[in-house]
């Protein structure tokens, strides 16, 4: 459970990190990502997934 929250820490200092150093670009990313198609959003997060569970597979084998 502790590595869950570590994970969940880590989310959160990755995404406050884009937000603090540069918002504009976070604005830009968010306005992009309101003009994807839903599909196209869907597989990019599916394909973030997979990848993900494959470094946490690598990392902890």
């Amino acid at each position: 459970m502790s590595d869950l929250a570590v994970a969940f820490g880590l989310v959160l200092v990755i995404e406050g990190l884009l937000w603090a150093l540069s918002p504009a670009l976070g604005r830009h990313l968010l306005a992009a990502a309101a003009q994807t198609s839903e599909d196209s959003l869907r597989k990019a997060g599916w394909a973030a997934v997979a990848v993900g569970a494959l470094v946490v597979w690598l990392v902890r084998g």
